[in-house]
């Protein structure tokens, strides 16, 4: 009967995993069993525990068009909105910039959205902040001092390029820089393979001259 029921609705890869599953939960005599019921031969069912064997790679849902669970926004309308008009107050940076953030936390949005009668969960917040263009980000020095007189439009300028970039189907990349820090025999963080009893030694304080070069080293 299972057979019967499930069989007419998958391809020819999927019967022959499905069937190759079943075979083997029936144990011994399972694949002869399987076979007869559905009329296939042995071979197949066992190229489909061969396949199962090998961790056979998964191609993914089938789904009718508009299957599914609706998403929140969908079946809120209003949910959208509402956010925006919380997040206003709280944003920073220019409102049409491709990179966007707020200070308000997810939980704080969550539960005014909840409160304002559209119950949600700070997860979803979350998706519908990336939906509309804002990044978690932790924060940054952006008050420029007075003698920084081309700041921002140093910053308009970046923008603008990083726009350009988007439009084309180009990735944007960031790079952070940190603080400098000396060139030559100094202590380093981090870890590497060495033979055992032999690591890198170093200077037991790192003390620099006015020539000592430095270097910045950077994020992405």
């Amino acid at each position: 009967m299972k057979f019967v029921a499930v069989l007419p609705h998958l391809d020819e890869r999927q019967r022959r995993l499905y069937l190759a599953s079943e075979a083997g939960a029936l144990g011994h005599g399972g694949v002869t069993a399987v076979a007869g019921l559905a009329e296939v031969s042995e071979s197949t069912i066992a190229r489909g525990q061969e396949e199962l064997a090998g961790e056979a790679e998964v191609l993914g849902r089938v789904r009718r068009p508009g299957g599914g669970r609706k998403s929140a926004a969908e079946r809120d309308p209003g949910l959208a909105a509402a956010l925006e008009s919380l997040i206003e107050p709280h944003e920073l940076g220019d409102p049409v910039s491709p990179l966007r953030w707020t200070t308000a936390s997810l939980r704080d949005l969550a539960r005014e959205l909840t409160e304002a009668g559209h119950p949600v969960s700070a997860p979803v917040v979350g998706g519908l902040l990336h939906e509309m263009g804002f990044s978690l980000q932790g924060m940054a020095k952006t008050r420029a001092g007075r003698q920084v007189h081309d700041r921002d439009a140093q910053f308009r300028h970046i923008n603008a390029a990083a726009e350009r970039f988007l439009a084309e189907g180009l990735p944007v990349v960031s790079v952070d820089a940190k603080n400098k820090e000396p060139i030559g025999d100094f202590a380093r963080p981090g870890r590497t393979y060495r033979p055992k009893g032999e690591p890198i030694t170093a200077p037991d304080h790192d003390f620099t001259r006015p020539d000592t070069p430095l270097a910045i080293p950077y994020g992405v």
